[in-house]
């Protein structure tokens, strides 16, 4: 008979890494005079430090994967606040079940996967390979999304207009404690979730729209694709910091495409462009599929790509911190991009 109680494993709470705490450029500049993964992961931090260093450039940055809940979200809450990010594409599971998760004050614990899941299901205790979440605290924030879109217009949003207001929603009522959506919402920065409805806020969704049949909130990924390719229209000059593949990566390529599509031929193919995947390429995977490839389709140029084949917590800070220490987001100006995809909408509630 089990004995083991809930706080028995909640116990430990993942702690977020500081790249402001760990200057790091000498470490990756001497891995550039390295071999294998030491030396691309070198050039990337260069290429990312390029995108920074050029001030027409519009940085775009993904995520795919289990970042937040592994320690990144103060490295991505960084790269908000000091401006070295200007757009955000996501899983739904990195901004809602783990972000917006933590910003109503819970948190992710150390785990291990050599544990019975058994025991874990029976104490309503989630595992994220190593890490563990509560299952009851997550259902709460399932409530929490649900609670947003009963407040909302019945209509048809984007996702980045619904995550502007779970982030105005942590701006009112939890306004201690890092978020990635919340800073967002504070500095004008969209983040793009395509596939909204496969995260805990598919859950508060469902339960929205099962119990407002006539009149509810409905997300329009299509909608999100027409306004991130116009702010590539309107910012010709991009450059994507990948980390992993899946949706985020393919929708924020297709970008250049769907300009193209809509008659701007001239648009620019995406000038830098670099990605962190453990994917391998052999299988015709997107998530492993080179940056070479994707300019074969019009979507990267060449001259300053890189993939980084790592595991995103290793990676990540390394390159993020480079081009932190750096220092040369210093020179860049927040572009508040919301303010100009929301200039032709406004149903919210008053």
């Amino acid at each position: 008979m089990n004995t083991s109680s809930k706080s028995d494993f909640l116990q430990e709470k993942v702690q977020h890494i500081d790249i402001k705490a760990h200057n790091v450029v000498s470490l990756v500049t001497d891995m550039s005079k390295m071999a294998f993964q030491a030396r691309n992961l070198a050039n990337a931090s260069e290429i990312y430090d390029m995108m920074l260093r050029d001030k027409s450039c519009s940085v775009i940055l993904t995520l795919a994967g289990s970042l937040i809940s592994a320690g990144l979200k103060q490295a991505v809450v960084d790269l908000v606040e000091h401006n070295m990010v200007d757009a955000i594409v996501s899983t739904g599971a990195n901004i809602v079940d783990q972000d917006f998760f933590e910003g109503l004050g819970f948190s992710h614990y150390l785990g291990s996967p050599f544990v019975d899941d058994a025991t874990l299901r029976e104490l309503h205790i989630d595992r994220i390979y190593d890490t563990y979440i509560d299952e009851d605290e997550l259902r709460i924030c399932d409530d929490t999304v649900g609670d947003i879109a009963n407040q909302l217009e019945p209509n048809a949003y984007s996702s980045r207009e619904f995550i502007i207001e779970l982030g105005k929603y942590l701006d009112q009522h939890h306004k201690s404690g890092s978020s990635i959506v919340k800073s967002c919402y504070q500095k004008g920065i969209p983040i793009f979730v395509p596939a909204f409805s496969d995260c805990s806020a598919g859950f508060g969704l469902v339960h929205h729209q099962w119990h407002n049949p006539e009149n509810h909130v409905k997300i329009d990924s299509v909608k999100d694709f027409k306004e991130l390719t116009r702010l590539k229209i309107e910012n010709d000059t991009t450059g994507i910091f990948m980390i992993g593949g899946g949706v985020p990566k393919n929708f924020t390529q297709d970008i250049v495409v769907a300009a193209e599509v809509l008659g701007y031929d001239d648009v620019s193919m995406h000038k830098y462009a670099i990605q962190v995947t453990v994917a391998d390429e052999r299988d015709g995977g997107l998530s492993g599929s080179t940056l070479k490839e994707a300019s074969s389709w019009g979507k990267v140029d060449t001259t300053f790509e890189q993939m980084v084949y790592a595991e995103a917590t290793l990676a990540f800070p390394l390159i993020a911190g480079y081009a932190y220490h750096k220092n040369n987001w210093k020179e860049r100006k927040e572009r508040r991009f919301n303010d100009i995809l929301d200039q032709e909408i406004s149903t919210v509630k008053s």
